[in-house]
């Protein structure tokens, strides 16, 4: 039986990985369109960029919390 809690907290994992997906396809869109704005307005550079950098942390911070949860069901769940 301990093959199966593996498995299953294999399975487990990866379905919480499966979170990080949104905040990894966002972080692209979002520098995708801060280079088009800053192409069109290059003297705004610094203030799209400083929120681009805010978005791509609060975005990068669920996918943080997919690994701490995915870390948890492979190492502290028994």
């Amino acid at each position: 039986m301990p093959e199966l809690t593996t498995l299953g907290k294999a399975i487990g994992a990866g379905f919480a990985m499966v979170g990080a997906l949104g905040p990894g396809i966002g972080i692209g869109l979002l520098v995708q369109g801060a280079l088009q704005a800053i192409g069109r307005n290059p003297d705004a550079s610094g203030n799209i960029q400083t929120n681009m950098i805010l978005g791509i942390v609060f975005a990068e911070a669920v996918a943080i919390y997919c690994l701490v949860v995915a870390l948890i069901i492979l190492f502290v769940l028994q």
